[in-house]
């Protein structure tokens, strides 16, 4: 399912979004109804203040009842907790 995350994130770099933008499009209305909703996360190195850490992406993508998938959202922690699950319902029920 994050297959090609990567590319996603990239793209809409290239196509010229900002990081407001970006925001924006996380924060837009979502369909009322998904038949299925799958929620995942791929872990990154990244280099944060001359150290090499962990940081994950995590991806709720939602079956909309046209058979299309959409990203519904993309999150950014240091590590998964039921706290953080929650945190990321809560946005998608927003």
């Amino acid at each position: 399912m994050v297959d090609g995350i990567e590319n996603v994130i990239v793209s809409l770099y290239a196509k010229g979004m900002s990081n407001s933008d970006i925001v924006a499009w996380q924060n837009r209305p979502l369909e009322p109804v998904y038949l299925i909703v799958w929620m995942d996360g791929i872990v990154f190195k990244v280099r944060e203040s001359s150290k090499v850490i962990n940081k994950t992406v995590y991806i709720a993508v939602g079956l909309r009842r046209d058979g299309q998938k959409e990203v519904m959202g993309l999150w950014l922690g240091k590590n998964e907790s039921a706290a953080f699950w929650m945190g990321v319902l809560t946005d998608i029920r927003a």
